[in-house]
């Protein structure tokens, strides 16, 4: 059974908080159409939950990079599991 570290609850936190953050944005970008509101408004928003949701996507590798580190630091590390993560993140 692994052991839940301080740093994990904390980074588990602040991810899941982001996350809250982008649901309501999307429901605020769901609203704007709706309402019919203007393009460059509706645009706008869009935007800033892309750039939102790239910012929780790296906070989230990030923590992945630090479970990675420990890993390798044993001998029990797999870069190619990194590789491959890098490569989900870009998309």
């Amino acid at each position: 059974m692994r052991t839940v570290k301080k740093h994990d609850l904390e980074a588990r936190t602040r991810i899941l908080n982001r996350l809250k953050r982008l649901e309501g944005q999307v429901r605020g970008l769901q609203k704007m159409v709706e309402e019919d509101r203007d393009c460059r408004e509706i645009l706008t928003l869009l935007a800033g939950i892309r750039s939102a949701l790239e910012a929780t996507g790296d906070l989230i590798f990030e923590t992945y990079l630090e479970e990675c580190r420990a890993d390798l630091a044993k001998g029990q590390g797999n870069t190619k599991a990194i590789v491959e993560a890098v490569r989900l993140l870009r998309g």
